[in-house]
């Protein structure tokens, strides 16, 4: 195959450019691509020197998948480029998840989707990726009614930028210098909060009823990548002071009665999941655990006693991998083998 990464040089692009090469994917070539600035910076790919060139639309001829790491505008913009150019376009921003005629993939969950695609194909938000490997199996075994979410994100799902403000911020705690807060919650905010030793309950900007845009994703996102508008999901989203990986705390209301036990053995065959669940031995999913880690790991599974039919459970991912660039690599497997 010929790919293009559309946003490069950020940190999805630069995870997205290490996943292909460690999954082997056949590549002929890599075309990375980028907004004006990064004209000129170079990378390397299995001991090639890759020169980043600017994202036009004449980028796209020859190219067969063309991968979406940058903004909606950035999609919204040259996407259609890209397809007219004869690319299939895997796009990990927010600009068609929920256009009807773009399918929203989670490979493990919806694969037959892929195949309805009119050139584009839609990678859903971090969270809700991880969120819907957890759900799969049980939503295949009995049915879900209902999940109410609080998620734990990591700084990295808001870039690069966010990662180095939480380092300088710890930097700072220790006699450093300390620098006013320009990027969490949101880069877009009016307001800017320190994260070092903090949690801060907003994750994108706010919008509709006093939700954030980032828990409507959760909603809306879940319904159709289940295909299944009848799905309710109550969403609380946290940005924490950890570097790699989001955690979720899920309390999952099932149609039909599910005990602990057979939830942990349809979660420990399920695809892609990890199932870590020994509380008398202190086992259960931690973010520091996972850095490199595709899988989605679940743990502290436990009977909700205040309702019928209904666990609580603990689940951590790794939201640039499985959340975003390796997702988007499995889609363009599929493509290939299909």
């Amino acid at each position: 195959m010929r790919v293009a990464i559309v946003g490069a040089t950020g940190v999805v692009g630069q995870t997205l450019l290490g996943v292909l090469s460690e999954r082997n994917f056949p590549l002929r070539e890599v075309r990375l691509l980028a907004s004006g600035r990064s004209i000129g910076k170079q990378y390397e790919y299995k001991g090639e020197s890759l020169v980043v060139a600017e994202a036009l639309p004449e980028a796209f001829l020859g190219i067969d998948i063309a991968f979406f790491c940058a903004s909606g505008e950035v999609a919204r913009a040259l996407a259609p480029c890209a397809v007219r150019a004869g690319a299939v376009v895997i796009d990990n921003s927010s600009a068609y998840r929920m256009d009807d005629n773009v399918p929203l993939i989670v490979p493990e969950v919806n694969a037959a989707e892929i195949g309805r695609h009119c050139g584009i194909i839609a990678n859903p938000n971090c969270s809700t990726v991880i969120m819907a490997m957890a759900l799969k199996p049980l939503y295949d075994a009995v049915g879900v009614k209902r999940v109410v979410v609080s998620t734990y994100q990591a700084v990295s799902g808001a870039g690069i930028e966010a990662v180095e403000e939480l380092k300088e911020q710890v930097a700072a705690f220790n006699g450093g210098p300390l620098k006013a807060a320009k990027i969490l919650p949101t880069a877009a905010a009016k307001k800017h909060y320190q994260i070092a030793f903090n949690v801060i309950p907003q994750v994108d900007l706010f919008a509709e009823h006093g939700y954030t845009k980032e828990e409507w994703k959760m909603v809306y996102e879940t319904r159709k990548i289940f295909g299944d508008d009848t799905l309710q999901v109550s969403p609380t989203t946290v940005r924490v002071p950890v570097m790699w990986c989001h955690s979720l705390a899920l309390n999952v209301e099932t149609h039909r009665p599910l005990t602990v036990d057979r939830a942990r053995e349809l979660l420990a065959v399920a695809p892609g999941v990890v199932l870590l669940d020994d509380t008398d031995n202190q086992i259960y999913p931690m973010p520091i655990d996972f850095p490199d880690r595709d899988e989605v790991f679940v743990g502290r599974l436990r009977q909700d006693f205040s309702l019928p039919n209904a666990l609580n459970m603990w689940v951590v991912g790794n939201q640039l991998r499985k959340g975003a660039a390796s997702n988007a690599v499995q889609i363009a497997e599929f493509l290939v083998k299909k």
